[in-house]
């Protein structure tokens, strides 16, 4: 059962990573097509129920005027640590 939670966290992990991907893709080139919007979609509507709480929580830091948003990263930091927490038991 920890083995099948842990690979549900590897894949949530792939996701987040893929988050990751689709918005820096958009950075060089914003009218990049409806793939890249479509992506971007599937992978916040799986990912933003998940970071949108701790960003509540976690308001972005903001260093001058930029806000940087550490809401990601405490989720990606906690996917990491439960998965290998649950691999090591």
């Amino acid at each position: 059962m920890l083995a099948l939670l842990a690979f549900v966290l590897l894949l949530f992990q792939l996701v987040l990573i893929a988050r990751v991907v689709v918005d820096w893709g958009g950075v060089p080139a914003p009218a990049s097509g409806a793939r890249l919007g479509g992506a971007r979609r599937l992978v916040h509507r799986v990912t933003e129920p998940v970071i949108a709480p701790v960003r509540r929580v976690l308001p972005p830091l903001r260093i001058g005027g930029v806000g940087i948003d550490l809401a990601f990263t405490v989720v990606f930091l906690g996917v990491v640590v439960l998965r290998s927490v649950l691999l090591s038991v």
